[in-house]
């Protein structure tokens, strides 16, 4: 059972019915009318924005149809907050930042929660939690799945380091004698993710640890194993002692604890060969990401705080807020290309002064959601507070949020970030991963920073500084000095009167607020200016045109899909995109800034010296992913890293493309499945697989061939003629000739005692027109199609007895789940959440690799 941050309170307060009363209700259907009016016919704007952002209550019921209405919400709020401090913003003023999503684009959690108090949830879009002395303990270990679990129900996404927890075979002091190590717990914590659901997706982990520590190859080998922690990203801490050796090929030594001179245990190491591991395994499948952490500690601006509890252990999910524990963070974007005056033109110019004004309220209204999540706090620990359960039951959720108010108010952190960057780049005629485009976007990311800053150092004359704002701590922090040096006014008016936040830049993936937006995100390049992409159709159906079948028989119709801003390049250069061919487009593509400037176009080396050039005004860290063609070498990636650590990055993550499809299968398994044998073996291993189809109980066995499913038998379990212990998942089907010449398959399986015990003819215990059927997709499993196609071959099917059709869903079922993690989505692949060609199937379920979206829930 999921546990859900929407499932209804057994206690809901007066006050919450009082205000759904008050409200109109408006079904999926009209929502998605209206937003798609509002969004100029923009379907997955429109379905993304209802599903994710419209204001809903705990059972789902939608009370806004609009955009608009959204952003009265939030600038009703925003102005309400804004009233309490000198020098006011206006609620007209904050809509004209917020409208049509032009200029000020407020993140997730903030979109959602502002102005709703219909649910009980948090503002902040993500949270690092750990002890602030290491508990490597069962009970601190415990203490953290806790407080992952009461943070992602509240729907945020999560961070946590693991170097405190000793390596495996440590002594310790009970029963076990020696510790397990840190995978196991990685594992723990990931499940534990899988369980929380957030309104259509799984919660967000981040694990971290040290390469210090002496288990770091088997935190970065954890993932390559079928179906191990799926449910977080995993980045590896490297320090700068760690790159040099790498460099010279040399040793390198690692210990626990990971800090102090007299560890516990330590362990000397070939730092090329760990290297070439985390290589491989990056090549191989994107993971891990990388930490250079000592850049990350020595840039960081809190951890001049570090002895007050601001000294950063690990990141959020995504990687671009580096936190202390139990500190969290809100994000708003910037849309950059809005400031391009005449974009696409020879007079396209960047509106810098505009841009200046925006900025500086934009941090305004950022510090405003830090009260604004302050309520939302109280609002929780009041929830807290009249839950039923017993006090030490509450304790540790009410202890939590109570540390994370604390935080929010001592350090009162902000992530105000951009959006669009490729598109401002392209509106003013700069190819992005030139010189000329990496100058110009370095110069716009300072000009953010010093305004930010400007205007923290303005709120701070009105509203107060941070608490434990000291100059003399942060004299020598690098952030600080390139702003002493670019600004020394506004630095020494810092100087004078503080600064209201400690730390406020970020650049996070703006996957869903780029489809509001409608252009490229974050500071990401086009992902492709035209693609094409595929619906199923009916073949009898009118006006269409069938384009593609595929092996199941299935008809599709492709059409093209235009990049928002690239349509808008065409308007304005005399094209009209609905009546152009193939061949019209690929010149026009040609003949545009987009071209050369896709994500798989730009070469990994501008693309990472422009991270680094762009991560010197960014006080936290910027999320980005370094994109090679599929036939790339290990080399190539060692390369990219290599590079980003001598940039100044902060991280860095690169996808392969490809990397993802048909890895982490188990042995001998996957796409290339190769032919199986036509005579079918006397014995087979088999898996049990049990599951509900509507309340009644099914099973099914499922006959593997070198872990490849090569037979089935399933159907509704009766008590009285199939029972088998809940705990047996595996056994043996045996093929048994009788007297008469006719043949039988037996179940065998051992029990608890190592006895063998034997189900006869399974074959016959089910509904004979299940077996009939289960004899045909068998044979199409024997000829080795793809599962993924199997499945799809079985849901396709149109028979006329209800108790079939239950029938064959049940097979379908219990066949997903050999789906080789990785593989992605046949026909649309374009996640409705995010918009990313990223859905991919994982252990069974399709999940957005980009966004964390799962059709599973």
């Amino acid at each position: 059972m999921l546990i859900g941050q929407n499932i209804c309170p057994i206690f809901v307060s007066r006050k919450i019915i009082e205000k759904m009363n008050n409200k109109v209700e408006y079904s999926y259907e009209e929502a998605v009318q209206q937003a798609r009016d509002y969004f100029r016919g923009d379907e997955l704007a429109a379905t993304v924005w209802v599903s994710k952002y419209a204001l809903k209550d705990s059972w789902g019921k939608i009370f806004e149809n609009s955009p608009e209405q959204m952003h009265e919400r939030i600038a009703s709020e925003l102005a309400r907050i804004e009233a309490k401090y000198p020098n006011p913003l206006k609620k007209e003023d904050i809509m004209e930042l917020l409208l049509d999503f032009k200029y000020v684009v407020p993140q997730g959690g903030p979109m959602t929660g502002v102005g709703n108090d219909l649910q009980i949830a948090s503002l902040s879009n993500c949270f690092v939690i750990g002890h602030e002395r290491p508990a490597d303990s069962y009970g601190g270990i415990i203490r953290i799945d806790e407080e992952q679990v009461q943070l992602m129900k509240r729907r945020g996404g999560v961070g946590h380091d693991l170097s405190h927890i000793r390596p495996t075979g440590s002594p310790v002091l009970n029963s076990a004698l020696t510790s397990t190590g840190i995978v196991p717990f990685m594992e723990r914590y990931s499940n534990s993710t899988r369980e929380v659901a957030q309104d259509g997706r799984r919660g967000a982990l981040m694990l971290s640890l040290s390469i210090k520590h002496p288990d770091a190859e088997r935190f970065i080998d954890a993932k390559t194993t079928q179906g191990k922690v799926t449910g977080a990203n995993v980045s590896v801490k490297i320090d700068d002692e760690f790159m040099r050796a790498v460099v010279e090929n040399r040793s390198y030594n690692q210990q626990f604890p990971i800090v102090g001179d007299e560890p516990m245990f330590k362990n000397t190491i070939d730092a090329r060969t760990l290297w070439n591991k985390i290589i491989h395994n990056a090549w191989q499948s994107a993971e891990p990401g990388i930490l250079f952490w000592d850049t990350i500690i020595r840039e960081s601006i809190p951890d001049c705080y570090a002895d007050l509890g601001f000294v950063t252990v690990s990141t959020n999910p995504c990687g671009e807020i580096p936190l202390c524990p139990y500190d969290s963070c809100r994000l708003m974007a910037i849309n950059l290309y809005s400031y391009v005056e005449n974009p696409f033109t020879k007079k396209a110019k960047f509106n810098k002064e505009l841009f200046k004004e925006h900025v500086r309220k934009a941090m305004r209204l950022m510090d405003d959601i830090i009260d604004l999540e302050l309520e939302k706090v109280h609002m929780i620990l009041e929830k807290i507070g009249t839950d039923p359960e017993a006090d030490d039951i509450r304790r540790v959720e009410r202890q939590l949020w109570e540390k994370i108010a604390r935080k929010a108010l001592q350090g009162r952190r902000a992530g105000l970030g951009i959006t669009a960057e490729g598109d401002m780049l392209a509106a003013l005629g700069l190819r992005y991963g030139t010189p000329e485009a990496l100058e110009f976007a370095v110069e716009i990311q300072k000009t953010l920073a010093l305004e930010a800053y400007r205007s923290s150092v303005e709120m701070a004359a009105e509203r107060g500084a941070f608490e434990m704002y000291d100059t003399e701590r942060e004299r020598n922090n690098p952030m600080i000095a390139r702003i002493r040096e670019a600004e020394p006014e506004l630095y020494a008016t810092m100087e004078k009167v503080g600064r209201r936040n400690v730390a406020m830049l970020t650049i996070a993936p703006t996957g869903t607020t780029s489809l509001m937006t409608q252009t490229t995100s974050g500071i990401e390049p086009v992902f492709m200016p035209v693609y094409k992409r595929r619906r199923k159709v009916n073949p009898s159906d009118k006006d269409v045109k069938v384009t593609f079948v595929d092996e199941v028989g299935d008809s599709w119709e492709e059409y093209n899909v235009f990049h928002h801003k690239f349509k808008t390049w065409l308007h304005i250069n005399g094209y009209d995109f609905s009546k152009m061919s193939d061949d019209e487009i690929d010149e026009a593509v040609e003949k545009s800034p987009y071209h050369k400037a896709t994500s798989n176009d730009i070469d990994w080396v501008s693309k990472v010296r422009m991270q680094g050039a762009i991560q010197k005004w960014v006080d936290h860290s910027i999320s980005v992913t370094v994109n090679l063609p599929e036939d790339v070498d290990e080399e190539l990636v060692a390369q990219v890293y290599l590079t980003a650590w001598q940039e100044g990055c902060k991280g860095v993550t690169v996808y392969r493309d490809g990397s993802r499809a048909g890895v982490l299968v188990k042995k001998d398994s996957g796409e290339k499945q190769g032919v199986l044998p036509n005579k079918r073996p006397e014995s087979l291993e088999a898996d049990v697989v049990r599951f509900k189809n509507g309340k009644e109980e099914w099973i099914a066995f499922v006959g593997l061939y070198n872990g490849i499913p090569y037979e089935i038998f399933t159907g509704k379990k009766e008590e009285d003629t199939l029972y088998i212990p809940p705990r047996v998942t595996k056994g043996r089907i045996i093929k048994v000739l009788e007297a008469d010449g006719a043949k039988r398959y037996d179940f065998q399986y051992d029990d608890k005692y190592g006895y063998t015990n034997t189900i006869g003819g399974i074959s016959r215990l089910f509904d004979e027109g299940f077996w009939n059927y289960a004899k045909l997709i068998s044979g199409v499993l024997r000829n080795a199609m793809p599962i993924t196609d199997v499945v799809n071959l079985v849901t396709s099917l149109r028979l006329d007895s209800e108790t079939i059709n239950t029938w064959k869903n049940g097979v379908a079922r219990a066949l997903y789940k050999y789906i080789p993690n990785g593989t992605k989505a046949k026909g649309g692949t374009v996640c409705p959440e995010c918009g990313q060609e990223s859905l991919q199937y994982q252990e069974g379920c399709l999940v957005c690799t980009s966004c964390g979206h799962s059709k599973c829930g």
